[in-house]
């Protein structure tokens, strides 16, 4: 098996890691530069929460052909690049399934477009990463990955990534209701993400300080009500779960706001500002979720000026 793994941010380096530290053939695809020239030089330096690092070598490559011997690809884009990424890569996916494990919704929608709907797998993952400088991840905490098909039935194959993924350490079990569970995701980062990124906080703030309980709450209400009418079968209980990640990752600071803080734009639109426009394509009022959003664009601003 070869599974090639397209953006070398946080997380798809460290899945590319994990997966050729498990002996899976790996090739890691992102843009030129210092990062994929230092893991070509000294590979994946993987930072565990203990302080142990690990070292793996990994094959990278900025040539988007790489795709074409990979039995499976690994979409770790960052939403807003989703559609160039698989117009980079459509012409060279002969049958390729094509997994993603991004933030957000729409993304795959986006990649139904550039290949046939049943070879796209919807997934989630608990797991976090940054990187600390070129070729360095921090796995910053670990937790289950759903995934499933988009589009018909799971079969074998979705069962064969899923065990291929368990082995390199990404538990992962197979869902026949992967949009449910992607939504369940959405919303959870809809309640941290927006709110940590403004205020400049980590995760625990938004439990340990009743502003940011109440921001969690009130975006969650609003992002449920949506859900539902979307027709998804998300439960109440999402809320207790959006807390308990952000108390679980207390000391985290979130992907959107280490975003901010580089001056790099976010994925709002795929989140809070997906809300908010399926909310007013089907009548339902979000005006937690459009300030977050709002406010979230107006701090990209800076990076334009």
């Amino acid at each position: 098996m070869h599974v090639a793994v397209l953006g070398a941010g946080s997380l798809g380096t460290l899945f590319a890691a994990k997966l050729r530290a498990a002996g899976v053939p790996v090739t890691l695809i992102g843009r030129p530069g210092g990062h994929l020239q230092a893991i070509e030089r000294e590979g994946i330096r993987i930072h565990q929460t203990d302080e142990t690092v690990e070292t793996v070598a990994v094959e990278v490559t900025a040539d988007h052909t790489a795709v074409v011997d990979a039995d499976w690809l690994l979409l770790a884009v960052k939403s807003y690049d989703t559609a160039s990424a698989m117009s980079d890569v459509a012409d060279h996916l002969d049958g390729t399934t094509v997994l993603t494990v991004q933030n957000g919704l729409g993304n795959a929608e986006t990649i139904a477009e550039f290949v046939p709907p049943e070879r796209v797998l919807v997934g989630t993952t608990a797991h976090g990463a940054s990187i600390l400088r070129a070729g360095h991840v921090h796995h910053a905490g670990a937790g289950e990955t759903v995934i499933g098909r988009y589009d018909g039935d799971n079969g074998p194959e979705v069962d064969d990534i899923a065990s291929t993924l368990t082995e390199a350490g990404i538990e992962t079990v197979v869902t026949d209701t992967p949009r449910d569970a992607l939504w369940e995701k959405v919303l959870v980062n809809v309640a941290i993400n927006a709110a940590t990124a403004l205020a400049r906080v980590p995760n625990g703030h938004l439990v340990g300080y009743p502003a940011g309980e109440r921001l969690v709450e009130r975006a969650i209400e609003e992002a449920l009500a949506v859900a539902r009418a979307d027709g998804r079968s998300v439960g109440d209980e999402v809320l207790e779960t959006a807390k308990t990640v952000a108390r679980e990752t207390a000391p985290n600071r979130s992907s959107m706001l280490q975003d901010v803080e580089a001056g790099s734009q976010t994925e709002i639109e795929s989140l809070n500002g997906a809300i908010v426009d399926r909310g007013e394509a089907m009548g339902i009022e979000t005006p937690v979720n459009r300030t977050l959003a709002d406010l979230v664009r107006l701090a990209e601003t800076l990076a334009e000026d």
